[in-house]
């Protein structure tokens, strides 16, 4: 079994970046890493974290991070943590590079594009990762977790030349601190630019924003957010789990009193929220099937 011994990791920024580029590529020890996607003279790598005498013929469900940092920078390392301890409960666990700006001169439309490859391209090599193709779960943080909700709630920005027969949708998704709400809604002030980000790639807000796209077919939802989030207005995954549960979906919302964004990660609050979120994140999976009971057997508060 992995050694769970956590380090420090970058915490999610939806809006604001770090002060320069990171390092890259990242070195990250992972089991295997794949190239999922060659585009624009770059190469998109899944660090893939294996269960324990992992069996290629006994498939098991698959998670895979999107990272944080405003559609601008960040690095897959941010949840190379999270991946350590589901591999070691039972669960191939994934982080997942993307373009960002900083690096690829890229939009937010393209960043979706991306996310939505890599889970097409999971699912397409289920065999390959002996991964089960119909227990994939999206997540991630701030600006990843946008992406892990809009794999599982838009339908366009699919990538060109892929197969869209192989579905790019998570089975299940898990979201830190995402931005769900990309248009004017009422009840929410949505984040400074972003309307104006849209008209300028001429796609209607409302296209590109998870909460306007929620339908019968969303995926059941787990949610972490900070009541005092300063980043993303919390009001909006307030409204994603009322409309959610409007539609009989399931969601569950954790509402932390008092934290701002980032909380969930390791370095921010290691005593605190980021083992809370680690373990109710295990409850959920196993309440959904996903794991083996019981939970909170590696980490404890």
């Amino acid at each position: 079994m992995k050694k769970l011994i956590f380090v420090l990791i970058i915490f999610p920024l939806f809006s604001i970046g770090q002060s320069k580029i990171e390092n890259w590529p990242p070195e990250i020890k992972s089991d295997q890493i794949y190239t999922y996607k060659q585009i624009d003279g770059a190469d998109l790598n899944l660090w893939v974290f294996n269960p324990p005498k992992h069996n290629l013929s006994s498939p098991k469900p698959v998670i895979i991070f999107f990272f944080g940092g405003g559609f601008r920078k960040g690095t897959p390392k941010q949840f190379v943590k999270h991946c350590e301890y589901l591999s070691a409960r039972g669960m191939v666990s994934i982080v997942a590079d993307y373009r960002v700006s900083s690096r690829h001169k890229v939009n937010p439309t393209h960043c979706l594009k991306d996310a939505k490859s890599a889970i097409r391209w999971v699912r397409n090599n289920s065999k390959k990762l002996g991964i089960n193709p119909n227990k994939i779960v999206s997540s991630g943080g701030s600006a990843g977790g946008f992406l892990a909700a809009a794999t599982g709630t838009i339908p366009n920005f699919e990538e060109k030349n892929e197969s869209i027969e192989i579905s790019s949708k998570p089975n299940l998704m898990i979201l830190f601190n995402p931005g769900l709400i990309m248009a004017p809604t009422k009840g929410y002030k949505f984040i400074e630019g972003i309307e104006k980000i849209m008209k300028l790639l001429k796609v209607d807000p409302k296209d590109f924003s998870p909460y306007h796209l929620i339908s019968e077919k969303t995926p059941a939802t787990l949610i972490f957010n900070g009541d005092a989030d300063k980043t993303i207005n919390p009001q909006g995954v307030i409204l994603f789990n009322s409309k959610m549960k409007n539609f009989g979906n399931f969601c569950r919302l954790y509402m932390y009193k008092g934290e701002d964004h980032g909380f969930f990660n390791y370095e921010r609050n290691l005593n605190g929220s980021f083992i809370d979120t680690v373990n109710k994140m295990d409850e959920f999976l196993v309440e959904m099937g996903y794991l083996s009971a019981p939970p909170k057997s590696i980490i404890k508060q």
